[in-house]
């Protein structure tokens, strides 16, 4: 029986000069939803980590425009 793969959806974050960062690291998802839920209710913790720009990927494929991330 072959096996199904689920997709994996995950955020990737920069700083505000546009840096990669390798931490905080994103947990992973099975579903777009969920990975949107968790941003929601996470970014004002992400935004004390530093984090000004979340990219939602599906594997390594990017998914919609950079999330702007900034303290309300």
């Amino acid at each position: 029986m072959p096996t199904t793969e689920r997709a994996q959806w995950r955020w990737s974050f920069r700083n505000r000069s546009d840096e990669s960062l390798d931490r905080p690291v994103s947990p992973v998802f099975t579903s777009r939803f969920d990975a949107e839920s968790w941003l929601g209710e996470h970014w004002r913790g992400l935004v004390s980590d530093h984090v000004a720009r979340a990219q939602l990927l599906e594997g390594e494929t990017k998914v919609g425009s950079p999330v702007e991330l900034r303290a309300a």
